[in-house]
């Protein structure tokens, strides 16, 4: 367990490589590394591949959505090392009848979030086919339970490494919380991109759904900001070639959902924006992770509506965070660049970019329709998110958000004039005049302003006790600012037994009985003229008994019609009460087949077997290749030349445009290891440029 961008993939690889050491054709795959995404698996191949270039290992992809011929041909080619995602995993090992009796080591990357994709069963299944002296290795930046329970269920002897439990998050990591209404996050967005984000710096933005991921999409595409997109439905294909557009830097915003909230490594990655606060404090220490990795610096930006302020106080309880509100009084050249602050866009700069935005949802339909698609998914979303702690929800109540001041990060746009026509729209928010609407204008022997004068006297002592209850609020809070003791630490029983010679407890309090409270008057019972349902000694005779007399006269129904095996059936039937139906309907009491869910999402039975692999050797030929391989070179000890032969005419990769595509791709993408003659290159040529600059500031001293 340590936290996000320590650096865990290198931490299972490097010991794989040591303990696989050479490349052993004839044996099948001796390490299995499970990941949650495609994304995560794919980064995980090119660590493998880059890392263990010198090892002589062969490595092969499983991958939902790629073509199940290609991933027959490269198992079959024996690979030390299988990089895979459960569902699909776990198909081919049912279609092949896979013996993976052969795996040593079996890493389980980003485990909590196996678990919380529903790949618990799949997992099982897969830890039962291993063998008992392989070595499980499971990595991840939280602790669930259900994780807990895996490892005392699946594993011998577990061992907990515990890394950078004090600190959640990266020191080098800059967090800034800006509060908006919810209908005006789109605007917040744009100010961020185009006021305090650089145009060169790469950011991600995290959504809740698909919906708004294409809707951030085309919004940004029209504002002129290059970006692409990803999220989970989306083709396998046109997810790679985003995530490769972004990592090489054509485009400067991802839009993704929380698919790639885990594992991803974008080493030049700059910010992080929450467009939507995530509802669990580990998801947003996954989110804002995705930057500030290998001793980089980055900033994590989070938008806060007014129904996300309760994820934001269990946010901050959980960091063990204070809960610091921009002041007037601050500025955006402090050292700390005022670090976990919440406060506010300046009224003008969100109005202007509001205003063009509805501009556009009038003029372009496509845009408009696209933002009644994300309401209603949100209104689906909420539905579904899991609520806040009851204290927070409750600590909510006495915040207002109207009352932050502007974020020191907007400071810089908003000029002196500005400022002062900011501060008197303040003021004017919180006027509150005597009189009211029905007073205004009328005079003192009115009947509406007679009115009104006996109401006001006789709702005056409600309005006093709120004002003296704000006040003790007011000056409870200000006396906490003011204070600045730190807590203490708690002792430990240890530290009591070793201090103190006896420790005296109180002792067992006796039961006081009130005298108010009246007691149950106990109903006595005639046993002489009592009779009872049931015989005092029926519990011995139904231990004697060899039938259940009430079991065999529920069973045992006359059927005038018929007494056929399936009458009776429906008549054992156990009943159920139906939502849609509104009635009750029969339910069979058989026992259910074992269901898991494939790689697509699609509930499956659990040895549920295609012809799919049998189809494909007939059509490759392969067991005929193999055999005849091994009868002309059957004193010959070289199997992997064999394996080369038969499996010659295989490709890797799908034999589709796309594909080609991608592989293209996957070449243009430069290596982030280098060799020692291009880092001697590197020098040369800083040195050239050092001394070129050099001369020409010489020339212009002189002249």
């Amino acid at each position: 367990m340590a936290r996000t961008g320590s650096g865990k993939t290198a931490c299972f690889l490097i010991p794989l490589f040591e303990k696989l050491k050479t490349r052993m054709a004839k044996s099948g795959a001796r390490a299995l590394i499970l990941s949650p995404t495609r994304e995560l698996a794919l980064q995980t191949l090119k660590f493998v591949k880059e890392l263990g270039r010198f090892t002589g290992l062969h490595a092969a992809i499983v991958l939902g959505g790629d073509s199940m011929d290609n991933q027959f041909s490269a198992i079959h080619g024996n690979p030390d090392i299988i990089v895979a995602t459960p569902g699909r995993f776990m198909h081919i090992c049912i279609e092949m009848e896979l013996k993976l009796h052969t795996v040593e080591y079996v890493v389980f990357d980003e485990a909590d979030r196996l678990f919380e994709m529903g790949f618990g069963e799949q997992l099982h299944d897969i830890v039962s086919r291993l063998p008992e002296t392989r070595q499980t290795l499971l990595f991840s930046a939280t602790l669930p339970k259900i994780l807990v329970e895996f490892a005392k269920a699946g594993l011998s002897d577990p061992v907990l490494l515990r890394l950078d439990v004090e600190s959640k998050l990266p020191e080098q990591l800059k967090l800034a919380f800006i509060c908006c209404r919810s209908e005006n996050k789109p605007a917040a967005l744009l100010c961020l991109l185009k006021h305090v984000i650089k145009s060169d710096n790469l950011t991600v933005v995290f959504a809740a759904t698909k919906h708004h991921v294409e809707y951030l999409h085309m919004l940004l595409t029209k504002t002129g900001i290059s970006n692409t997109y990803i999220y989970s439905n989306l083709d396998p294909a046109a997810r790679k070639i985003n995530a490769a557009k972004f990592q090489t830097g054509k485009v400067s915003v991802l839009v993704v959902t929380d698919v790639a909230a885990r594992g991803i490594d974008i080493p030049q990655l700059d910010n992080v924006i929450n467009y939507n606060f995530p509802d669990k404090s580990k998801l947003f220490v996954h989110r804002v992770g995705r930057c500030a990795r290998a001793g980089r610096s980055g900033v994590a930006y989070s938008l806060v509506g007014n129904d996300e302020f309760a994820y934001l106080l269990d946010l901050h309880l959980f960091l063990g965070r204070p809960f610091n509100t921009s002041q007037p009084q601050m500025s955006s050249e402090e050292d700390d660049f005022t670090d976990g602050v919440i406060g506010r866009i300046p009224e003008h700069i969100l109005e202007e970019e509001h205003s063009e935005l509805m501009v556009w949802h009038d003029t372009d339909n496509d845009l408009a329709n696209m933002k009644t698609v994300c309401s209603n998914a949100y209104k689906q979303y909420i539905r579904s998110r899991p609520g806040a702690s009851i204290e927070s929800v409750k600590r909510v109540r006495n915040i207002n958000p109207g009352s932050f001041a502007v974020h020191p990060l907007f400071l810089k746009q908003n000029s002196i004039i500005q400022q002062s026509a900011s501060d008197i729209l303040e003021k004017m928010k919180t006027y509150r005049p005597n009189g009211t609407v029905f007073e205004i204008g009328q005079s003192s022997r009115s009947h509406a302003y007679s009115v009104m004068k006996l109401t006001r006297a006789k709702h005056s002592s409600f309005v006093e006790s709120h004002k003296k209850k704000v006040e003790d609020i007011e000056r409870e809070s200000h006396f906490h600012k003011v204070d600045g003791r730190q807590s203490l630490t708690a002792c430990d029983e240890n530290d009591i037994e070793e201090t103190f010679h006896s420790v005296i407890a109180p002792g067992k309090r006796k039961h006081i009985s009130l005298p108010e409270m009246k007691k149950k008057r106990k109903v006595t019972v005639d046993e002489n003229h009592y009779i009872p349902y049931t015989a005092p000694d029926h519990h011995t005779e139904q231990g004697f008994a060899i039938n259940n007399f009430d079991q065999e006269a529920y069973k045992a129904k006359l059927d005038l019609t018929a007494d056929s095996e399936e009458t009776l059936k429906l008549q054992r039937s156990v009943k159920r009460w139906d939502q849609k139906k509104k009635k009750m309907i029969g339910v069979n009491v058989e026992k259910k087949a074992k269901k898991i869910r494939d790689e697509s999402g699609v509930w499956i039975p659990a040895t549920y077997k295609s012809k799919r692999y049998a189809q494909w050797k007939e059509k490759t030929k392969i067991e005929e290749n193999l055999n005849a391989n091994n009868d002309s070179d059957s004193n010959s000890d070289d199997g992997d030349v064999q394996k080369k032969k038969c499996l010659q005419g295989f490709k890797t990769y799908p034999n589709t445009h796309w594909g080609r595509h991608n592989k293209k791709i996957a070449n243009r993408v430069k290596s982030e290891l280098r060799r020692p003659d291009q880092i001697l290159k590197a020098r040369i040529q800083k040195e050239k440029k050092r001394r070129k600059h050099g001369r020409k500031s010489k020339k212009n001293k002189r002249n």
